[in-house]
């Protein structure tokens, strides 16, 4: 639990640089299960591969395919929604401050704008959001196309740290800030908190809190449990990665250090 007030987060520059990505390069296994083909096809984590082959969305040579496990092999053709996939040797990484009003999804059958109307028009593999903020929430979220790691990333056991600036309808109360601490108990169960603070020379309504649980709305969930109404919720760390020059509405590479570090994380 840290004792000291969570700082501000750092400035922004005017630019960010939105390319310079050099390829990842793995080799593939000559057979391989069929989430993992799917996963390393860039359609979405190993672990979400899993339903959509469950769910029959997925054929090989013809015939849909519900075991997650059956071998794929070399030779055999691969669909997916109707369109042929194979695994992209070539891993991209990207990480994107997300500004307000944009969905976290590949796509939206309402026409919202997406995060991938962001990245889209300039990254020719196929990639996708890494967990979810929600349409009002802003800050840091990882684009890729390397289901194994999108999979650890996502799972609880990896406790990947995450830290948020939220601002509040009005000043949090002590007590309210000692009871965050403790853990709250919400309609889905008790959500641990692994540091709350108040933001350094800033309002009481503004709070920092670092969080590993990945439930949807967790953040606003446990302000509006005790009352409060969060204005702005902005993630400003994600698995040892922060917004350091990179302004809200752009999006960079990872360097090779920093992909690096992510599988060594997990």
């Amino acid at each position: 639990m840290q004792k000291k007030p969570i700082k501000s987060t750092p400035g922004f520059k005017k630019k960010a640089p939105r390319t310079n990505k050099p390829p990842q390069i793995e080799a593939f296994p000559e057979e391989m299960r069929l989430n993992r083909y799917v996963a390393q096809s860039g359609i979405c984590s190993r672990r979400k591969a899993v339903d959509l082959v469950k769910e029959g969305k997925v054929s090989v040579n013809g015939e849909v395919i519900l075991e997650p496990g059956f071998v794929v092999k070399p030779e055999d053709k691969v669909m997916y929604n109707g369109k042929v996939i194979k695994p992209d040797n070539n891993k991209i990484y990207i990480l994107l401050n997300k500004p307000k009003n944009t969905i976290t999804t590949v796509s939206d059958e309402k026409d919202r704008k997406t995060v991938m109307d962001i990245v889209g028009r300039t990254i020719k593999e196929r990639i996708f959001p890494v967990g979810r903020l929600d349409r009002e929430t802003t800050g840091l979220l990882l684009l890729t196309n390397d289901g194994d790691l999108a999979q650890k990333l996502s799972h609880p056991s990896f406790k990947v740290k995450k830290f948020y600036h939220v601002t509040l309808d009005r000043p949090l109360m002590p007590s309210d800030l000692d009871a965050i601490k403790k853990g709250v108990t919400l309609e889905d169960g008790e959500v641990a908190v692994e540091g709350v603070d108040y933001i350094e020379e800033s309002p009481r309504n503004e709070v920092g809190i670092e969080i590993h649980v990945g439930k949807n709305r967790i953040v606003r969930r446990i302000f509006e449990h005790l009352g409060y109404s969060v204005e702005r919720l902005d993630r400003t760390y994600y698995a040892g990665l922060t917004k350091k020059d990179l302004p809200r509405g752009f999006y960079r590479t990872l360097t090779e250090r920093e992909i690096i570090m992510l599988k060594h994380f997990t």
